[in-house]
């Protein structure tokens, strides 16, 4: 059974930096795709950033572009998203995300079926 593993949030102020990881186990083949989503309070699960396990392609919401970047470990099944120069709108659970498949669109939450928990983020002004 896969499982999808978080960790690494936390309670920051604006302009600070928190690194996100995410463990995948579970499986056989490796994930097509890790991605990370976030959701705020009343809001919906939005696409943040994703990453091709083979080419290593990423994929930014527009809203994070310059500001996140998605890594992967050699083994691809740990995944980072390191969080640079945040802001409260940032604030949200981030959950990650693994598709093994081609999908046309990375970063939205219905191309993905394995999810982890989650991992709070917060960012004070």
């Amino acid at each position: 059974q896969v499982q999808l593993v978080e960790s690494g949030g936390g309670s920051v102020q604006a302009g600070g930096s928190l690194r996100l990881s995410c463990s995948a186990s579970g499986y056989s083949n490796h994930p097509y795709y890790m991605s990370w989503f976030r959701q705020a309070p009343g809001k919906e699960r939005e696409g943040v950033a994703g990453i091709q396990t083979h080419s290593e392609s990423t994929y930014y919401a527009n809203s994070v572009k310059g500001r996140f970047t998605i890594s992967l470990n050699d083994a691809r099944d740990t995944t980072w998203l390191e969080l640079t120069n945040l802001k409260p709108e940032d604030t949200g659970i981030y959950y990650c995300a693994a598709r093994w498949d081609f999908s046309w669109y990375v970063l939205r939450v219905d191309q993905y079926t394995n999810w982890g928990r989650g991992t709070q983020v917060t960012v004070s002004s």
